[in-house]
């Protein structure tokens, strides 16, 4: 069952992409999901959005952490790329190669997890979990429209009232 994100959020998606229900594209642990049809050959580029509330005081990078830890149990190898640290965000790229349809296919996530505090209780943040996942040719294509996407991504401040 799709999850619901711990604080609202509000963004645009760019032009080609298109919203699908996390449940029925096999994504359940995710609250939002945008297919990218365009780049369907063998597989469809997605991005996923999840998130968690925190109150354990684990870094962005822990959290990152954990979701390679993730990944590793239910793929088993993966490889973690460049990885960046900003204030309150960090990224990191992972390679993978997944079963799909009984065949292997090498996959890249791009994957921006951002901390927000809670202006209530300090000792509780939320934690989103941005992912692009692709090819490595749909990638390179597609990385422009998924940095454009994150900078559409805020706070929705009018679900607070």
């Amino acid at each position: 069952m799709a999850t619901t994100l711990p604080v609202p959020i509000e963004f645009s998606l760019p032009d080609g992409w298109l919203s699908a229900p996390p449940d029925e594209v096999g994504a359940p642990r995710a609250a939002f999901v945008a297919l990218h049809p365009g780049s369907a050959a063998g597989f469809t580029a997605n991005v996923t959005i999840s998130g968690e509330l925190r109150t354990d005081g684990a870094t962005v990078a822990e959290v990152a952490a954990e979701a390679v830890a993730r990944l590793e149990r239910g793929l088993g190898a993966v490889e973690v790329g460049r990885r960046n640290e900003l204030e309150s965000a960090f990224t990191q790229v992972v390679r993978m190669t997944v079963p799909i349809d009984g065949r292997p296919v090498e996959l890249v996530q791009l994957q921006v997890f951002l901390a927000m505090p809670d202006v209530r209780d300090e000792s509780r943040r939320a934690v989103l979990e941005i992912v692009l996942s692709a090819t490595p040719a749909q990638f390179e294509q597609l990385v422009g429209d998924f940095q454009a996407f994150l900078k559409t991504i805020r706070p929705d401040e009018g679900a607070a009232r």
